[in-house]
């Protein structure tokens, strides 16, 4: 390949890479807002997976305990959550923020000791398909969680559109009196898929500590956990819509990236505006069809349940 092709190639490899833990974490989201709960603590909930994973590789010196932990760091952190709206009944939107708050403050704590600490980044060359001109680049040379999230979008989007259990969802989030008079423990639907959500999250932010940046950082996370709660708005809940917003957004932030390497003469600092912008005006265009909106958005989303008053 000649030069321009190959820039062009790593180009699209690396968007793929900055796509996949927005990929993950917006998975998460939608199951969360498909039963109805809506979760503004994905920004905490990746800081506390990203920590627990780095920390967990450093000491064990295995990268697959370091997603676990991440899983299980946002699991149990949603499970937190969890129980503070389904079963407290406290107020969504503020227990959301505060989960990002105290995960930002924790995270920050908790990763001190290994702040300056790097790894090195895994990927999988796929015998016979990686060494493919052009397209072996782009798409045969990522870490494996890179497919475990493509194989996670068909899964679900399986799951929601042709699964019982995927009706159940997605009846609890439009109607759950509906749902809680037909006999369905409406509570326990929703802790499940906010529990889901958290292990999605814990995956995405372990990603970006052991394979996107290799690092630990405070407040590494840049802001991608409020941008997956937009890519949700933006895919209209559905799970293939949300791999195009996520590779819209991953190509964004390498594109400022590729900029600065060319050296154009642009502040750092709008630079880095630029996927937040990104997303700014997505919604804003997205918002110009409210019909849209209305016909996908889960009707019950950010409504508590109590079934001793349904």
């Amino acid at each position: 390949m000649d030069n321009a092709t190959l820039l062009l190639a790593s180009a699209l490899a690396a968007t793929i890479n900055a796509g996949t833990p927005l990929m993950l974490a917006a998975f998460g989201l939608l199951i969360n807002e498909k039963s109805g709960v809506l979760n503004l603590g994905a920004e905490g909930m990746l800081l506390l997976a990203a920590v627990a994973g780095f920390a967990t590789t450093v000491h064990s010196g295995s990268a697959s305990l370091g997603f676990v932990a991440g899983a299980a760091a946002g699991m149990l952190a949603a499970a937190f959550f969890g129980w503070l709206v389904i079963w407290l009944g406290t107020n969504q939107y503020a227990t959301g923020l505060a989960l990002s708050i105290f995960g930002a403050g924790l995270s920050a704590f908790a990763g001190i000791p290994y702040t300056g600490t790097s790894l090195t980044a895994g990927r999988m060359d796929i015998p016979g398909l990686s060494d493919i001109p052009f397209l072996g680049t782009v798409l045969f040379r990522h870490h494996p969680m890179v497919y475990i999230a493509l194989l996670l979008c068909a899964a679900l989007a399986w799951f929601l559109l042709r699964s019982r259990a995927g009706l159940v969802l997605r009846a609890t989030g439009e109607s759950p009196e509906s749902a809680h008079a037909l006999g369905y423990n409406v509570r326990v639907i929703r802790f499940g898929a906010v529990v889901f959500g958290g292990a999605c999250c814990g995956l995405a932010g372990a990603y970006l500590a052991l394979v996107y940046t290799p690092m630990w950082q405070e407040g590494m996370t840049s802001g991608k956990g409020w941008i997956a709660l937009a890519l949700t708005t933006f895919a209209c809940w559905k799970p293939w819509r949300v791999v195009g917003g996520a590779l819209l957004f991953g190509g964004v932030t390498i594109l400022q990236l590729n900029l600065q390497g060319l050296g154009v003469a642009i502040a750092p600092q709008i630079m880095a505006m630029l996927p937040y912008v990104a997303t700014i005006v997505v919604l804003a265009l997205i918002s110009r069809n409210p019909d849209w909106i209305r016909l996908n958005i889960p009707a019950s989303l950010g409504k508590n349940f109590n079934p001793n008053s349904a």
